[in-house]
């Protein structure tokens, strides 16, 4: 027995049988390939391509539009109107209305010199600008050399200055007809002795079958009566105002309650 256990000893010792794993040893794994992997792509699908690919894309160009080139319209310029001049031939007064019925203006002076800039329907009186003044007033054509053509100038209504804020219009304006005879009277309106430019009535009559404008002005507060002679025979039926007239202006006008012509 002793002779057999020698012998199978001897036998396990030549045959070459690995040492046991240690349980503390880590299995290395050795490949000398990296593993393929093939994808199938189904039928329907395509194959993009590669990131690593270069796309070339091509911009076609819109065709463009050549710009028509239209003429410059030839600019033909507008004559400039020239107002006609006037030149003062002798001392006179320039006024805020187209006759002497209207209050004073201004002072003129033989020289002075200005432009038309308006003319009224029922007087020759003439709109002037004159160079030393800031604004507007009305002149006699007798007082003055004019350079132009008046007739193209247009037709303007006298601006008068007011309301005045201290005297209110005539009150209780009454008229009485005599045949053509026209009389109309007013209440008196009080004012100061310095403001005291007395009335003015602004009125178109009937004369010779013509409708006339007669301005007329009273010089203070205690005139209070105007008569006129109105006779029938006009398309356009007479009337007209009544203002109380101050150093600085007019008041709102009355409307004078006209008799017509029988």
């Amino acid at each position: 027995m002793l002779v057999l256990v020698i012998v199978f000893a001897i036998a396990l010792s030549g045959c070459g049988v690995p040492e046991t794993l240690s349980p503390t040893g880590t299995p290395t794994v050795q490949s000398s390939k990296t593993p393929t992997h093939t994808f199938t792509l189904p039928p329907s699908q395509t194959l993009s391509p590669s990131p690593s690919s270069t796309s070339t894309v091509t911009f076609t160009p819109s065709p463009s539009f050549t710009a028509t080139i239209t003429d410059t319209p030839t600019i033909t310029p507008t004559p400039t109107f020239d107002f006609p001049d006037v030149t003062v031939k002798m001392q006179a007064h320039c006024r805020y209305g187209p006759a002497k019925a209207f209050l004073h203006a201004a002072d003129l002076y033989p020289g002075d010199h200005g432009t038309v800039r308006g003319r009224y329907a029922y007087s020759a009186w003439l709109y002037v600008k004159f160079d030393k003044l800031k604004y507007f007033c009305w002149v006699a054509p007798s007082v003055v050399d004019v350079e132009g053509d008046i007739n193209k100038v247009y037709l303007t209504e006298p601006k008068l200055p007011g309301p005045s804020v201290l005297y209110g219009a005539p009150e209780n304006v009454r008229v009485q007809r005599e045949g053509d005879r026209v009389v109309v009277t007013w209440d008196r309106v009080s004012m100061t002795e310095d403001d005291d430019r007395g009335y003015m009535l602004d009125v178109f009559v009937c004369q010779n079958q013509r409708l006339i404008w007669y301005p007329v002005s009273l010089p203070n507060q205690y005139e209070t009566r105007a008569t006129f002679i109105d006779e029938p025979g006009c398309s356009t039926p007479s009337g007209g105002v009544l203002y109380t007239v101050e150093k600085h202006g007019y008041s709102v006008p009355t409307k004078i309650p006209w008799i017509p012509a029988p």
